[in-house]
């Protein structure tokens, strides 16, 4: 990974080499000259951002300055790609359409999978990404934590945690530990499963993608 990237905004002013080298750092390897041609293309401002909990990128854009995108240093390199290019894709409507469009609606959707058409090879992802993601690109959501196989195989590809699993798979009734609370696993509704936490009783809902400790 490139450490100097870290929170970074690099514009066209500054070297295409440095970008370039950006993204080597963060995406596969197959897939880097299509993305530095993107923002060759594009020129947008790009920040390679901490980590935060709520969000793996976003695309902002305001009149009079550059539009940004981010994309969380964190992230695998396959879970990096898909994100820069879920961002790439808002940054089309924006330029394409002169009236507002709903955030993830057909027109991002239209462009997403566009976008993705040149990456869903093998040479870009392990088989094991590139099934689920074939799947997700037949109509994409707002997040990839949504579709939990590609969550899943996407979170299979970062660095291993013996003691970490995702909460969707624990039996009903079985103990975990998330933020240091003790909670109980619950029935799982469409992309929540409902816990309840062992001291309070209270319910709570708990993303299926989210990595909890077994207890």
């Amino acid at each position: 990974m490139i450490e100097s990237t870290f929170n970074l905004i690099f514009t066209a002013v500054e070297a295409k080499r440095v970008m370039q080298d950006v993204l080597e750092g963060h995406v596969p390897a197959a897939s880097v000259e299509y993305c530095y041609h993107l923002w060759e293309r594009y020129q947008f401002d790009f920040v390679v951002s901490k980590p935060r909990r709520t969000r793996l990128g976003d695309f902002r854009a305001h009149p009079g300055y550059r539009e940004c995108i981010t994309v969380n240093m964190n992230l695998n390199p396959y879970n990096f790609l898909i994100t820069y290019l879920h961002e790439v894709a808002h940054l089309e409507v924006y330029r394409t359409y002169k009236r507002r469009q709903p955030p993830h609606g057909k027109a991002w959707k239209n462009h997403f999978g566009r976008l993705l058409i040149p990456v869903m090879n093998e040479a870009t992802f392990p088989a094991s990404v590139l099934t689920s993601l074939q799947h997700y690109a037949k109509n994409p959501t707002a997040s990839t934590g949504t579709h939990l196989p590609l969550m899943r195989a996407l979170k299979n590809m970062d660095a291993p945690q013996t003691d970490r699993i995702m909460v969707s798979e624990l039996p009903e009734g079985q103990l975990f530990r998330l933020n240091q609370k003790v909670f109980v696993r619950g029935s799982l509704r469409r992309t929540r499963v409902v816990c309840v936490e062992n001291a309070s009783q209270k319910k709570y809902l708990v993303a299926a993608h989210a990595w909890v400790e077994k207890i």
